[in-house]
């Protein structure tokens, strides 16, 4: 789809369609609202042309999609075609869906309805799925019913499945498949549709078909090993052709050996879903009528249900023309400057670094294993996928987190080599796993990748949401990453080991990052833009370059807040505070609310809620208890006091008022203002109150806090077994300063003690321990 959205970029009446406006000579232009949030206006936002697009998949499957998406044809020829090859199919097949209405009338069927078949395991009487655990009259399918036998209380799970032997000649083998048998047809006689329940005339019909030899080639090779191709082992599925029934697959390789157009060939095999035997009858869908009862597959899986329904293929075929045709009607006319490849992405030599922008929808962990479920398509294709390079988790491949890991890098390099200095790159993200989404944030970042933002896709509301936590991927996210322009690497090398160099990479990041984010009317935070992430992004860099940090994080803190303008916890470049500032006063601040799972978002917490108002203990205390629900079960649980002690200050009641306490009285308490700091009345209501120290004073803390990490590190070391319950804080702390001594076996080692899931959802612990890794095998 991204070849045919490059493509539309040149069509004057889609552009338009997107709510743009297009003037004469191509300029696009897009409404903005003015400084005050009114009298929108229209600014120049783009230009009006087809982009020159380069598709590369590592499936033959998708590649041939491809091909036929942005390949015009001629559609009257192509119309002419279809017609003829279906005329010939269905005087050839048609007999094959043909079934007797009530009056003896002969109707076309448009489906039937398959159901698996069980044996009692108190009679052994033979239980036909859809006629004892079927509800006709709600739709719904019991967990538990009697047996039409002996009226025994059954389930699917203690029951165990009716069998049938026969002859494949199609493989030279005895096979044995579990039993299925059709239990209802839905035909159409006279241009009215009818269901019956499957009569003489129709076992006949099946009995015919099963009998009979198929005329034409059709693929039969055995399933590859994989969790997917191999699930239906069990139910003797164990084939491609065993994917389909007999009737489907007589006419399916009968529309398939007529084929000579590529894109006849596409329209008939992306179709090919809908005939399998995965395409699922949903009997709630049937009863309501409201929409079609057939869904083509669970997705994502290689699942038989049991009760499945056999769609007529020449129905298939002809909707899947006439789609075809629709879409080609749209393409016709359009420019295709097109380069489609089918190989893998850690090898674009043929490309160099001449890519102005990149989008990649890479696999995700585990979640589709695509070369699997492409395998029944590309069999029909005689082009497989090559695995061997996929970028998946898939235990029967032996790739786990590490190998999905270091395959994705490998990619992301590529794609840094090929992209233009200061272009983009999007790459769009579904899992709900954290380790998952760490990978990928580690191998953009290994490739050299800077990530300027990740924003929550709304499919819904077609639009895009800030995200604040790492472990936020309930739904589809969309990642922003930038190729540092040349003239900052080239920089970076000769600063590198100054302070300049920090502030040079600040500077150059925030000019990449976006100045707003909104949903509505919320003003959203940018969290790229907060001090601590734009800390760990330059630690992140300047490890991957293999220099040293000449900065502490007192230091930055302080030297960002002198070079920079901060606002509500974010930093921004002089010229875009204005922009800021602007839209700030036309919208609402969200206040992002963090979830406590562990010490470090317990320090966030802490830290938002006394920056609004300084606490007591006592104040505290009970709101700190209520939020402990879901900490981590591998991360030592403090107490609150030893929280506040190595992170926060008190103020005793001696000497001045701190400013933040200060100006948090005055605002709120109206008997307080304009009192001097010293005054007892406000001493006394400030008293034994938490807050948030400034820059100037963390630094004291941090030494001592680092002072108790470092020592509970040091235990972590020693220890003989592995580590069930341990303090992040602390290993993070430890991996830094082991780092800092090059002491790469140290981390290697602790990081052998913990958890392979808490050292693959920490991104920072799998920065370090890569890094180790990788220096290790250097050295």
């Amino acid at each position: 789809m991204t070849g045919v959205a490059a493509q539309m970029c040149g069509d004057r009446k889609t552009v338009e369609s997107l709510g743009y406006q297009v003037k004469p000579d191509g300029t696009i232009m897009q409404q903005e609202a003015d400084e005050a949030g009114k009298n929108p206006r229209w600014v120049p936002f783009s230009k009006l042309g087809v982009r020159r697009v380069v598709l590369n998949d590592l499936s033959p499957a998708a590649t041939f999609i491809a091909y036929n998406y942005n390949t015009p044809v001629d559609v009257k020829a192509f119309e002419k075609e279809a017609k003829r090859i279906l005329k010939e199919v269905e005087e050839e097949c048609g007999w094959m869906y043909e079934t007797k209405h009530s009056d003896g009338q002969i109707g076309k069927i448009n489906y039937t309805v398959w159901s698996d078949v069980f044996v009692c395991p108190e009679c052994a009487g033979e239980v036909v799925f859809w006629k004892a655990a079927v509800d006709k009259e709600a739709g719904k399918i019991n967990d538990e019913f009697p047996c039409p036998h002996c009226s025994a209380k059954l389930t699917k799970r203690n029951m165990d499945r009716s069998w049938v032997t026969k002859y494949d000649s199609a493989i030279k083998e005895t096979i044995r498949q579990a039993k299925q048998v059709p239990v209802l047809i839905n035909y159409s006689v006279g241009g009215k549709r009818f269901e019956k329940i499957p009569d003489e005339f129709d076992f006949a019909l099946i009995e015919e078909i099963e009998n009979s030899d198929i005329s034409y080639w059709f693929p039969t090779e055995r399933m590859m090993e994989g969790k997917e191709t191999r699930r239906n082992d069990p139910i003797g599925i164990t084939h491609v052709h065993h994917f389909y029934t007999k009737r489907n697959l007589s006419c399916f390789s009968s529309i398939f050996n007529r084929l000579k157009n590529p894109l006849m060939l596409c329209a008939l095999l992306g179709g090919y879903t809908v005939g399998l035997k995965t395409a699922r009858f949903l009997p709630l869908r049937w009863i309501n009528k409201d929409t079609g009862p057939m869904k083509p597959h669970t997705a994502g899986t290689l699942y038989i249900p049991s009760l499945d329904g056999e769609q007529n293929w020449i129905n298939i075929f002809t909707s899947r023309i006439l789609a075809s045709k629709r879409a080609q009607l749209q393409l016709q006319k359009k420019s295709c400057d097109t380069l489609i490849s089918a190989h893998s992405t850690t090898s674009d030599e043929q490309l160099p670094d001449s890519v102005d922008y990149i989008f990649l929808d890479p696999p995700f962990g585990s979640n589709l294993n695509y070369s699997e479920l492409n395998f029944l398509w590309e069999s029909w294709l005689k082009v497989w996928t090559n695995n061997k390079p996929e970028a998946i988790e898939n235990n029967v491949q032996g790739k786990g987190p590490n190998e999905y890991r270091q395959l994705m890098t490998a990619c992301f390099k590529e794609a840094h080599r090929v992209l233009k200095p200061g272009r983009w790159m999007t790459v769009e993200f579904s899992n709900t796993k954290a380790s998952v989404w760490n990978s990928i944030q580690t191998a953009l970042n290994d490739a050299g990748f800077i990530i300027a933002n990740v924003s929550a896709l709304d499919k819904k509301q077609g639009s895009f949401k800030a995200v604040t936590t790492p472990t936020a991927v309930k739904q589809d996210l969309v990642i922003s990453a930038y190729k540092p322009n040349g003239g900052f690497e080239k920089r970076f090398q000769e600063e590198a080991t100054t302070e300049e160099g920090v502030w040079d990479f600040v500077r150059t990041h925030l000019e990449y990052l976006p100045v707003i984010k909104s949903h509505g009317v919320l003003l959203q935070m940018v969290p790229e833009r907060d001090p601590r992430i734009l800390f760990d992004q330059i630690i992140a860099y300047y490890i991957r370059n293999g220099y040293p940090v000449p900065i502490s994080s007192q230091e930055f803190q302080i030297g960002l807040a002198q070079r920079f303008i901060e606002r509500d916890g974010m930093y921004f470049l002089p010229e875009q505070v204005a922009e800021y500032d602007r839209k700030k006063m036309t919208k609402q601040v969200f206040q992002v609310k963090f979830f406590v799972s562990d010490e470090a978002s317990a320090i966030q917490w802490l830290r938002q809620l006394l920056k609004e108002k300084p606490q007591t203990f006592q104040d505290l205390n009970p709101l700190f208890m209520q939020e402990l629900g879901g900490w981590s079960k591998n991360e030592q649980q403090l107490d609150l006091r030893e929280l506040l002690n190595q992170n926060f200050l008190c103020y005793d009641g001696k000497g001045e008022v701190t400013s933040q306490i200060h100006s948090y009285l005055s605002t709120n308490w109206p008997e307080m203002r304009n009192l001097a700091k010293d005054d007892p009345k406000l001493v006394a209501k400030a008293k034994d109150r938490w807050y948030v120290p400034d820059p100037n004073k963390e630094g004291d803390l941090e030494k001592l806090r680092e002072r108790s990490l470092l020592k509970e590190f040091g235990e972590y070391k020693q220890a003989k077994k592995k580590l069930k319950v341990f303090r992040m804080e602390a290993v993070r702390a430890g991996f830094k300063k082991a780092w800092q001594e090059r002491d790469y076996v140290t981390i290697i080692a602790v990081a052998e003690k913990i958890p392979n899931s808490v050292l693959e959802e920490d991104p920072k612990l799998l920065m370090w321990y890569d890094q180790a890794v990788t220096r290790m095998g250097s050295e």
